[in-house]
């Protein structure tokens, strides 16, 4: 069997390095899971945008230890930004990210170019509707989750998975992509990491990389108000108003950041509430000179997907 860059290894000896495969067309890619199913092997896949970091590597170690052979994909998606210059500003890594994914033990990297996944006449879209995509970031950003459905769907087609995984950094996301799998009937397992955070608070993101020293203290401000509001819900307060508004004054506080939104959400039915409970988690995204960063915390205790149920 060939490919176009190199050939498939699956069957290396345990515990040993090898430089990791970059499959760069889709049948390269096929042909790689193909090989894999067939030898009864387990695939595992997380999908990314690139600008690695330690939080995509802990997604790859729980593919890892369920699955036998793990694929990682680097693509900047363009369906999925509504903000063109938001897309022309997304920190492209490409070598670091291989040198990352070797050390991590990956068996292969699907590296696409948009020329491949969205060829000269494309136009078929995968969109979802109801309590999942009307508020927080997908009215935030029109047509968002439009594009990450049709890209992780297209990923999903292409890879053929058993097992796929996601951050819980981005919750409404990876709520939407399970219910896609869901009733879709894809023979995928979705499992949800844990949101990983840097030694002062904030969440692992691949934009941090375009905040400067200055940007990066004024970012701090986002944990550090849904903190406030955690500790407050803890402390007897319900009134989500209230309980916004904590968030709201100390991003403001701050100069060179807004408030794109907060709110407070039930996992049950993911729907806004006006009275919290212990079901609910409070979400906000803000502009941090001009970078978009979104955050949330579990208002009865640190972690949330320990929360979520099928």
């Amino acid at each position: 069997m060939r490919f176009s860059r190199r050939v498939v290894t699956i069957n290396h000896p345990p515990g040993k390095i090898l430089p990791v495969q970059q499959l760069l067309t889709i049948d390269d890619q096929r042909a790689f899971s193909k090989a894999a199913t067939l030898q009864g092997k387990r695939i595992g896949f997380v999908p990314t945008m690139g600008a690695l970091h330690a939080g995509h590597i802990s997604l790859i170690a729980r593919a890892r230890a369920v699955c036998d052979v793990v694929v990682v994909s680097i693509f900047v998606n363009p369906t999925q930004f509504d903000n063109p210059e938001d897309f022309n500003a997304y920190p492209i890594t490409l070598e670091d990210d291989l040198e990352q994914l070797r050390e991590a033990g990956v068996d292969a990297v699907f590296t696409p170019t948009k020329e491949e996944l969205y060829p000269n006449g494309y136009c078929t879209f995968v969109e979802m509707v109801g309590p999942l995509t009307d508020k927080l970031c997908g009215v935030a950003r029109p047509g968002h989750f439009r594009g990450v459905t049709t890209i992780v769907s297209k990923l999903f087609h292409i890879v053929q998975p058993n097992v796929a995984v996601f951050g819980e950094k981005d919750l409404q996301q990876v709520l939407i992509i399970s219910r896609m799998v869901k009733d879709l009937d894809m023979p995928i397992e979705i499992i949800i990491g844990k949101t990983m955070r840097e030694d002062d608070g904030l969440v692992m993101s691949s934009r941090n990389r375009r905040l400067d020293e200055v940007g990066r203290a004024k970012a701090l401000a986002l944990p550090r108000s849904l903190e406030m509001a955690r500790m407050s819900y803890q402390g007897g307060e319900t009134n989500a108003i209230k309980l916004c508004e904590e968030v709201y004054g100390e991003l403001l506080l701050q100069d060179g950041v807004a408030v794109d939104y907060c709110d407070v959400i039930s996992l049950k039915g993911f729907t806004e509430k006006e009275v919290a409970d212990d079901s609910c988690f409070i979400a906000a995204a803000a502009f941090v000179d001009g970078v978009r960063l979104i955050d949330h915390v579990h208002l009865a205790g640190p972690e949330i997907v320990e929360s979520l149920d099928d």
